[in-house]
């Protein structure tokens, strides 16, 4: 994502987590860059196979989604913790708002 000086743009996280409104920073050694989510540390495929409904449903709790098998896949835990993110790209990005997750539309 863009991350020219100045220049607003959100980070979303995953299906139950915070996401951020940000400021870039102009970093030329990113090439005016950020991250543009949280980014997966599985596979689709391999979250379908490691959890459950019952994972989804603990994982999203407070969240209004879908807590069904076409979409476990989505599970928080299929992607990077989003604060392990932001801090490793503060010299990319000021947060300017953090955003709480309350629903999320999935397919």
């Amino acid at each position: 994502m863009r991350a020219r000086v100045g220049e607003y743009g959100i980070i979303p996280g995953s299906m139950g987590a915070k996401s951020f409104i940000v400021k870039g920073k102009g970093n030329e050694e990113s090439f005016c860059s950020c991250s543009h989510g949280a980014g997966r540390v599985m596979s689709r495929t391999e979250a379908k196979k490691v959890f459950t409904i019952d994972d989804q449903i603990a994982q999203t709790k407070g969240v209004e989604c879908r807590k069904d098998a076409n979409v476990i896949d989505e599970i928080p835990a299929a992607y990077k913790n989003i604060e392990d993110v932001m801090s490793a790209q503060s010299d990319l990005v000021e947060v300017v708002h953090t955003l709480r997750q309350v629903v999320c539309v999935k397919g």
